[in-house]
């Protein structure tokens, strides 16, 4: 169903290819899973059996002409109606047009029943009861567009290829489920004649979006890390130790478990494929270093990707620091480079010389080669594509593979999510670090936080402004970079204010991000890129403007750029949303720091696509499916899919196969 949503044979209008583009839906498949966020139904029942307040739906007869009188701006009607023996007397506001019913119309009215016969009406129609669908759809949608646009427009779509929609899940288990074809499954949750419809399209569809989902992740599995034997790493413990003494700090508890399993896997005779969560600032960065060292300490070498060219400089004088006592040759690797440095780096990694390697996604450029690559480690992996995870582990035989991520999940999700995937997870906190305080301002102004900003600015700290768009666009109504500049160069002449985004080239970032650093600049306004890669430790205020529109985790990913050091961060965190459930999200972030608790509510809420890295890697995500509630589907539909990818030579599975590895050629382009 890859089917533009402009093809000529789906005959849709101008006008419905416009509202749909501006819903973000460009093909069929994104169409037909445009599902319904809600269901009204027609509460039809006796009249002896209504309660008070109750909505309820009736047909009936009119039996007196329509009163109809005004009060300023409001139109009020009233008329009788004859309903199985009752008189119902209605009433019914700034529907003016009312008056023209007649008396023996028949209609079919739905309100609230108020007592003593009387209802008001929310509407009616002159369709009899029986014409009306006991469940209507309700899609999520935006000014302007209206249901009925997305309703006839998905009932035009779903008429012309309904033959066409083919099944994905296996034979095997549409049986071992009872589950229903795919086609039938989209016409009941678009078309449904009953709620049961809706639960039976639910169940299927749900069961499709976790079965792809874990079938990709075991693909990728096998893609990434080979089952066959590797030689085991002969490692200097004593050096490791060594190292470990000379940190300014001592290891918490979960950075030396996890620094044992790490070893542990590095030692043994199959290639580690380990991932090490933890929340900001829980030191997996130490750990990680302390694996690369232990890789060279066995005659090998260790290379590290980071996901921005400022984060590998940090990770480059860190190690530099950490390793000083030792004759471990650490090169760095980004485009910046003048042509003598990259020559000399890359000789030092084909030749040997070079033990370690820290870079930019410029380390997997085919002229990069290596001497005896045995241990891989993705920084921030969720910024990567799977082709550039690929790559760099294509440059070594059988290397080992570290993947580090800064947004945690609880273990008991990390198994289920990740399968056969080994997950380290570090807790336990650093002793003294300062969390931020947060609050959470109801309004998408800076009026509200003016006179803490001028504190703040006034003591010689720095402050990061966060914008959910680059530039002013009407079809997006956010607050954006270059007007929140100019802004604040106009609000604080005496300070130097900086602007950054994902349009700008590398060069261009990095310069910007280094004045940053350097306090040329005092006032940042940027994107979400500072979500990684800025260590500014005299930057401890954020502002958030539109908090609503971003995760969670997102949000708590950027907030941790203000605990870098000793003093204690500030953030606020600003939206003009007032919709459901706006205040009691935003005060997660409020009431706690843990970033596991913060996680948890975000897959609850959100889906697992931003927290597991998905979005740049084409592994489908969630839309019905929730990570937090349906964990006996969940287990199962992980089970069929090791089966599915232990057994890809059954044509039953070539559907989902097939679909699954689509999926990932389209979805692997490099996220920063």
């Amino acid at each position: 169903m890859a089917m533009e949503i402009t093809d000529k044979h789906l005959k849709l209008t101008k006008t419905r290819i416009e509202a749909l583009t501006s819903l973000g839906i460009a093909n069929v498949e994104e169409l037909l899973s445009y599902y319904p966020m809600r269901y009204e139904t027609m509460n039809v029942k006796p009249f002896e059996e209504w309660q008070m307040k109750e909505q309820v739906a009736f047909e009936g007869r009119v039996v007196s002409a329509v009163k109809s009188w005004r009060h300023g701006r409001l139109t009020t009607s009233s008329f009788e109606v004859e309903s199985d023996d009752h008189i119902l007397k209605i009433t019914i506001f700034n529907r003016p047009w009312a008056k023209n019913l007649k008396l023996n119309d028949v209609i079919t009215v739905t309100g609230n029943y108020m007592g003593g016969n009387k209802v008001t009406a929310m509407s009616y129609d002159m369709k009899s009861l029986k014409e009306h669908a006991g469940v209507t759809p309700v899609y999520s949608t935006k000014a302007g567009i209206k249901q009925k646009t997305i309703h006839d427009s998905i009932a035009k779509v779903y008429e012309y290829v309904q033959n066409e929609i083919r099944d994905i899940v296996p034979e095997e288990f549409i049986a071992k489920y009872r589950l229903l074809r795919k086609s039938e499954a989209l016409r009941r949750i678009h078309f449904p004649e009953t709620l049961q419809d809706v639960k039976s399209a639910v169940r299927t569809l749900k069961y499709e979006e976790f079965l792809r989902f874990f079938t990709a992740m075991q693909c990728l599995k096998n893609e990434e890390v080979s089952s066959g034997y590797k030689m085991p790493k002969k490692i200097d413990y004593d050096l490791v130790q060594k190292c470990i003494g000379d940190l300014p700090y001592d290891l918490t508890p979960d950075q030396k478990s996890t620094l044992k399993d790490i070893l542990n896997d590095m030692s043994s005779n199959k290639a580690m494929y380990r991932l090490v969560q933890g929340d900001v600032g829980c030191g997996k960065t130490a750990v990680s270093a302390l694996a690369m060292i232990a890789c060279a300490s066995a005659g090998y070498q260790a290379a590290l990707l980071a996901p921005t060219e400022i984060l590998a400089r940090q990770h480059y004088q860190t190690m530099l620091s950490m390793f000083r006592n030792t004759n471990v040759k650490i090169g760095l690797l980004y485009s910046g480079l003048s042509n003598k440095e990259k020559d000399s780096v890359l000789n030092g990694c084909a030749d040997g010389t070079l033990q370690i390697i820290i870079g930019t996604h410029s380390i997997i450029q085919e002229d990069v080669t290596f001497d005896n690559l045995g241990l891989v480690v993705a920084d921030e992996q969720q910024r990567f594509g799977v082709e550039q995870r690929r790559a760099l582990k294509n440059k070594g035989l059988q290397p080992d593979f570290l993947l580090m991520s800064a947004t945690p999940i609880p273990r008991t999700l990390a198994s289920t999510l990740f399968g056969d995937m080994d997950v380290s997870t570090i807790e336990t906190m650093p002793a003294g670090r300062k969390t931020p305080v947060t609050k959470y301002i109801p309004e998408n102004s800076f009026r509200s936080v003016l006179d803490d900003v001028k504190a703040l600015l006034a003591s010689g700290h720095q402050l990061y402004i966060i914008c959910a768009a680059v530039e002013e666009n009407e079809a997006y109504d956010a607050r954006n970079v270059y007007d929140t500049a100019a802004a604040m160069r106009q609000l604080f002449p005496e300070y130097k204010t900086g602007v950054l985004h994902g349009r700008m080239n590398s060069e261009e970032k990095e310069r910007v991000m280094n004045e940053f650093a350097e306090n040329v600049t005092q006032i940042l306004v940027s994107t979400t890129v500072v979500e990684v890669g800025m260590n500014v430790v005299n930057a401890t205020g954020m502002i958030v403007y539109d908090a609503d529109r971003f995760g969670l985790s997102q949000l708590h990913q950027l907030r941790g750029r203000i605990q870098r050091g000793s003093e204690r961060g500030q953030c606020w965190l600003l939206s003009g949303n007032h919709g459901d459930k706006v205040e009691d999200r935003l005060n997660v972030l409020v009431k706690t720091n843990d970033g596991f608790a913060i996680s948890y509510e975000d897959l609850r809420i959100r889906g697992p696509g931003d927290i597991l890295g998905t979005r740049q890697s084409g592994i489908p995500g969630f839309i019905l499916g929730n990570v937090v509630e349906d964990t006996a589907m969940i287990n199962e539909a992980r089970k069929d899919a090791v089966k599915i990818v232990q057994d890809q030579e059954n044509p039953d599975y070539a559907p989902i196969l097939h679909s699954i590895q689509e999926r990932i050629l389209n979805g692997s382009g490099y996220g920063d």
